[in-house]
């Protein structure tokens, strides 16, 4: 195998387990791009599952990614935030930093359209955001926050900033993004929030978004919800069960509880709305001066070498890490 058509790529081998791989490359076809990978960015929440085997059985299929390889629960190539340079393919292409769904792999070949250039002004290191922003402009539209709301956030990781940081943007709307760790304050002013702890929080809030990955923040949710207010729910746990406290005041007050996942587009915005359009909104949001302030949620940068010990880590004990990001040159 030459060197032309040599990669890596990583592997989760058994739950727990990962190792990085040879990967071959076949002669690119017509219409096709090669991507020589800078950085990729490890979706913790998803990512997780994967890499503990904690993928539910019925979701294996709604669940596989867009270039994946191999079936859950192992052996997986898994992934799907890749920022890198086009170093064959269409000459329009040539040269472009674009982004792509695919997983961690150090170089690979997709077709032409798989591929979304970057936008004048981006940072190729900042655009490993772009797949939680996605996923927060899908919950806002499917939230639906007006003008003067008040929003609560539960849950400081990275999503979660991501949607307090959409929502402060709104006119007049007063953000409180919520979490148990007095040391996300900092990152609550950076995002245009107001930190509050579960305890301190405010009440009747007109929207909730619960995004901590933790049934006891949906209870609070619950809980902070005003009348015939929203909670939307941005967690995804996996198989394990969740316990509400529905009676109560939960129907007095009439609350809504709404799910919203990146893998549709939120019904309000499909009639005219595709993936692409939107991963190109969400490309450009971070492309936008205010959007510096987005750089303090990369907490964390490891070389692709070390890729397992880090997937391993955050699986497990993942401390403060917000966004990890993977360097490959």
């Amino acid at each position: 195998m030459s060197a032309a058509t040599r990669a890596r790529a990583f592997w989760v081998t058994a739950p727990g387990r990962g190792e990085i791989r040879p990967q071959a490359l076949a002669a690119l076809p017509a219409g096709w791009v090669r991507v020589r990978t800078r950085y990729s960015g490890i979706s913790r929440g998803t990512e997780g599952l994967v890499f503990r085997g904690e993928v539910p059985p019925s979701e294996y299929r709604r669940m596989r990614a867009p270039f994946q390889d191999g079936d859950f629960p192992a052996p997986v190539k898994y992934g799907y935030i890749s920022v890198g340079e086009v170093v064959a393919g269409p000459a329009e292409l040539l040269g472009r930093v674009v982004y792509c769904l695919y997983p961690h792999q150090d170089c690979y070949q997709v077709p032409a359209e798989a591929v979304t250039p970057l936008p004048d002004g981006l940072p190729p290191g900042r655009a490993v955001l772009a797949a939680n922003l996605e996923t927060a402009v899908n919950g806002l539209w499917d939230g639906l926050p007006r003008v003067g709301d008040r929003v609560a956030v539960i849950g400081a990781g990275t999503l979660g900033c991501l949607a307090a940081w959409l929502a402060a943007r709104i006119p007049g709307c007063r953000v409180e993004l919520i979490d148990t760790s007095p040391r996300r304050a900092d990152i609550a002013a950076a995002m245009g929030a107001d930190f509050r702890s579960p305890e301190t929080a405010a009440p009747e809030a007109d929207l909730v978004i619960h995004a901590s990955g933790n049934p006891a923040g949906l209870v609070t949710a619950l809980g902070l919800a005003g009348f015939e207010a929203t909670v939307l729910e941005l967690s995804w746990f996996g198989a394990k069960p969740v316990t509400l406290p529905l009676g109560e005041a939960f129907h007095q007050r009439r609350l809504r509880l709404v799910s919203s996942q990146v893998g549709s587009v939120a019904a309000a915005q499909r009639p005219r709305w595709d993936h692409r359009r939107r991963l190109a909104l969400a490309l450009s949001l971070l492309a936008e001066p205010q959007a510096a302030a987005l750089d303090a949620l990369i907490t964390d940068e490891a070389p692709f070498e070390a890729l397992a010990a880090v997937q391993a880590r955050l699986a497990s004990a993942p401390g403060d890490t917000l966004t990890q990001r993977i360097r490959y040159r």
